[in-house]
């Protein structure tokens, strides 16, 4: 079963309007670009220090409560929730939606993704085309990894057959209190069902369920 359900409790994300009608997780990640030239942006209901960067500000949105640090670069469109931590070196590329109390941190890249509520990404983390469901935390290091080597589609192997989600760059799925050890990589088009845990410095693909 791929469907959001499986992966994620909706109930307090704010953008769940994302995985109503979509029948593999993967999708919202489709429809992502097109959800946020909807969304009335330009909200910013937090102080931006001096030496924070915001590009095309009139795309972005932020959430009140939200600690915005010196040295983070911010580029639209993305929505950034409530209570939210965006820390110095932090660099954001766009088409994100990160929902609230998200942390965003030193040197951590974030590209066409999903964070539901509490997700953690802060330290030196690549986030690229992926879903991290409520409560995941990534350990320092973490990477997800969205592009083949060959640049064909990402399929998926799931009940002895071979699942095309006909995206070139699709990173991860993690669902809701995933936890990935530090420097751990996660291959393009990997799957985890809640409460996975990955250990430190592992390689992981395929889908993954808790043991």
């Amino acid at each position: 079963m791929l469907t959001p359900s499986t992966f994620f409790n909706l109930d307090q994300f704010k953008h769940k309007a994302l995985f109503e009608e979509i029948t593999y997780v993967y999708e919202a990640l489709n429809i992502l670009s097109s959800y946020l030239a909807q969304q009335e942006l330009r909200n910013i209901q937090t102080e931006i220090p001096q030496g924070a960067i915001l590009a095309n500000e009139e795309t972005i949105s932020i959430g009140e409560g939200t600690k915005v640090e010196p040295g983070a670069f911010i580029q639209g469109p993305c929505i950034i929730g409530k209570n939210c931590q965006v820390r110095h070196g932090a660099y954001i590329r766009g088409n994100l939606i990160a929902g609230d109390h998200v942390v965003i941190g030193h040197a951590t890249e974030v590209k066409n993704s999903i964070m539901l509520n509490h997700a953690h990404a802060a330290h030196f983390a690549y986030v690229g085309d992926s879903i991290l469901g409520g409560y995941v935390n990534l350990g320092a290091g973490v990477k997800c990894a969205n592009l083949r080597f060959d640049k064909k589609s990402i399929r998926i192997r799931i009940d002895g057959e071979i699942l095309d989600t006909k995206r070139r760059k699709f990173g991860a799925i993690i669902g809701d209190r995933g936890s990935i050890g530090c420097n751990a990589v996660l291959n393009p088009g990997t799957i985890l069902y809640p409460d996975v845990i990955a250990l430190p410095n592992q390689t992981l693909s395929g889908i993954q369920q808790k043991q």
